[in-house]
Order: structure tokens, then C-alpha cells, then sequence
């Protein structure tokens, strides 16, 4: 798992991230009544998701530095040092701020405001809380909603990184590895979380 997750450039503790439901109880609202909800037209302009680009912004962050203190904790154990003292000691001297940046930017201008839309037009496609829907939603998150994550996560982090003549061959090696790797373990998490969805509507 953590092999295909490094494939994303940031290693997997920000891996869920993709599955992440930023907004079940705006959904429910939605679902109840037909009042404008975060994100729609109002007025005749869009109004930006604001707390769900914060809130994934913040999950972007968190799972970011999980990544970094872990493999600089993997690194202190293969070469037979105190792993603690070595983690706490160099935290703050060697964490990569900019890479701490750019996965947060991604999480506030693209991943959130992104998920947001797509699962406002899932419940909009598919608004019935049975079995056939449920299934069908978890499908179409590991077959549209997981490939399209990938692609602009690479995108961004070659962008900021001004390697973007590599990455069509970043994709062509990382992004299927990846995304396999991701089925294993979110395809029951999406399980769980539209059924909680549904559940609570």
C-alpha cells in the first residue's frame, strides 16, 4: 500500500483522501428540500465551497506531515538510529515546508471544491438510498472520481516541482500502481461511508 501511495508524491498519509465525503450533511439538506445549498449558483454567479476547501485543506496538511514524519521514521530504523530522538530532533530542521504547501494548496483549490461538486451530482444522478445506488456510487468513485484525483495530483505536484515534460511518464509508471493500490483498501471504506450517508439522510 505505502508503494502505491508514494506513487502520489506524498506518501500514504494523505492516501484517503480521495474518498474523503466532504459534505454528508449538506447532502441530507439537499435531498430534503430544494434550498440553495454551498457551491451552487446564487445570484447567477458560483459561490465557492469555502469550509469544504478548508476542511480539505486541513486534511491535506495532517496526512502530509504524517507522511513525512513516517518515512524519516522508516529512514531512522533502517540505519540502526534512535528513531524517536531522530524524529523529534529533525522535525522541524528537515520537514519539507514546500511540500507541506503545495499538497495543501491542492486540497483547498482542487480537492475540495472538486469533491464537493461530484458528490452533490451523485446524489443528484442517483438520489435514492438503496442497495443499486449505493453500489453504484462506490463504483463510480473508484472509476471516474479515482483516476481523475491521480491525474491532477501529478499534475500539480510536477507543476510546482517544473518538472511537467515528465509526466507523461509519471503516468504511464505511477498512476495505474496507484490506483490499484487504492481499490484494496477504499473501495469497503466507500462502502461504509455512503452507507453512513444514507443512513443518516
Amino acid at each position: 500500500f505505502r508503494e502505491g501511495m508514494d506513487a502520489l508524491g506524498f506518501g500514504s498519509g494523505f492516501s484517503g483522501f480521495w474518498k474523503w465525503n466532504p459534505s454528508p450533511e449538506s447532502r441530507r439538506r439537499r435531498i430534503r428540500s430544494n434550498s440553495t445549498s454551498p457551491g451552487s449558483i446564487v445570484g447567477g454567479g458560483y459561490q465557492f465551497p469555502v469550509k469544504q476547501a478548508i476542511t480539505a485543506a486541513s486534511l491535506a496538511l495532517t496526512g502530509d506531515t504524517i507522511a513525512q514524519i513516517s518515512n524519516r521514521w522508516s529512514k531512522a530504523k533502517e540505519t540502526d538510529e534512535n528513531a524517536s530522538q531522530d524524529v523529534l530532533s529533525r522535525l522541524l530542521s528537515e520537514h519539507d515546508l514546500l511540500r507541506a504547501l503545495r499538497m495543501t494548496s491542492y486540497g483547498f483549490l482542487f480537492y475540495g471544491p472538486g469533491s464537493f461538486a461530484w458528490y452533490q451530482l451523485l446524489d443528484h444522478c442517483l438520489p435514492k438510498p438503496n442497495v443499486q445506488n449505493l453500489m453504484l456510487k462506490v463504483l463510480l468513485n473508484q472509476i471516474v472520481l479515482g483516476p481523475c484525483v491521480i491525474a491532477v495530483v501529478f499534475a500539480w505536484n510536477n507543476l510546482w516541482q517544473q518538472k511537467l515534460s515528465e509526466l507523461p511518464e509519471k503516468y504511464r509508471r505511477d498512476a495505474l500502481p496507484a490506483l490499484l493500490y487504492g481499490f484494496r483498501f477504499w473501495v469497503p471504506v466507500s462502502v461504509l461511508n455512503f452507507w453512513y450517508a444514507y443512513s443518516h439522510a
